[in-house]
């Protein structure tokens, strides 16, 4: 049996309006193994828009653009201190479950946080 933590890695994705990039992350990685997801926006029109809470909850930021982490840096300083972030580099040229984007998604993600390929 393999050795899973004791507690689920917790992800936040973190897009600018919350129904794309960040949402498509948090619908495909959904159900795996060891692993908590939620996703948030930075704009105020974002279907659900970041807090210090998500912020809290969060073990690792994946943002996907340096833009997005600017944002959270200037809102939320002292939330963000500690935690691990990453940056994506996925431009918002996608629909919601874009077959590129699941492929770019995959491709980038799980080598980024030591998870098996999906």
């Amino acid at each position: 049996m393999e050795n899973l933590p004791e507690h689920p890695l917790k992800i936040l994705f973190v897009c600018s309006r919350n129904r794309l990039r960040s949402l498509t992350a948090e619908e495909i990685l959904s159900g795996t193994r060891g692993v908590q997801v939620r996703s948030a926006g930075t704009q105020p029109e974002a279907q659900v828009v970041v807090t210090e809470g998500l912020i809290g909850w969060a073990d690792i930021i994946l943002v996907m653009e340096t833009s997005h982490l600017d944002r959270l840096r200037l809102r939320f300083p002292e939330d963000l201190e500690g935690k691990q972030t990453g940056v994506l580099r996925i431009p918002d040229d996608s629909g919601f479950v874009d077959p590129d984007l699941i492929d770019e998604l995959k491709a980038k993600v799980p080598p980024l946080l030591g998870l098996p390929e999906r």
